[in-house]
């Protein structure tokens, strides 16, 4: 999943990220969710960590809602 994709429908995704990182201030969100490296910093500066550890926080969250995604669009096999 690209940031890119998140933008397309960035309610939904700001609220799936609002409940991993409460401190997000969603009136900073118009302009952070322009560029990833701004929400990351953003990320780091309101949830006390260091940006490197932002940064990994945000591909986790993108690895792992890749994943879901995938899941959800298996077909299923009935037996």
């Amino acid at each position: 999943m690209y940031w890119s994709d998140l933008t397309q429908n960035w309610s939904l995704w700001f609220s799936r990220f609002k409940a991993q990182f409460p401190n997000l201030d969603e009136a900073s969100m118009p302009f952070l969710k322009l560029d990833r490296m701004r929400f990351e910093a953003h990320l780091a500066e309101t949830h006390d960590m260091t940006l490197h550890e932002a940064r990994e926080a945000v591909d986790g969250f993108l690895y792992i809602e890749t994943l879901a995604r995938a899941e959800e669009n298996k077909p299923s096999v009935e037996a």
